[in-house]
């Protein structure tokens, strides 16, 4: 596996790029960058990881970051989760509305 780019410092904020491990940090890089990196991240990830490991870290380290159409993306489209009834409410945060 290669190094984390700095220009993935934007999408990976809550830590500095230089104190990431890409092996040790792997449930925090991958469902940070799923949920909010663009296409150009997205290409990163799935060169620096299998999609195997992708996949399996979605599934089995759920974090809850993802919009509700994030979401949807990365089951349905990305890893092809489509017939898995996954719990959207352990990867969906809520956004509370204010009505007044």
């Amino acid at each position: 596996m290669s190094k984390i780019p700095k220009w993935l410092q934007p999408t990976l904020w809550s830590v500095k790029i230089d104190q990431l491990d890409l092996e040790k940090d792997k449930i925090y890089i991958i469902n940070q960058v799923l949920a909010y990196g663009g296409m150009r991240e997205l290409k990163w990830l799935f060169k620096s990881y299998s999609h195997k490991t992708i996949k399996e870290v979605f599934l089995n380290h759920p974090i809850k970051t993802y919009r509700a159409p994030t979401f949807n993306f990365v089951k349905e489209i990305l890893l092809d989760l489509r017939k898995l009834n996954l719990v959207k409410e352990r990867y969906v945060i809520n956004t509370p509305r204010i009505i007044r």
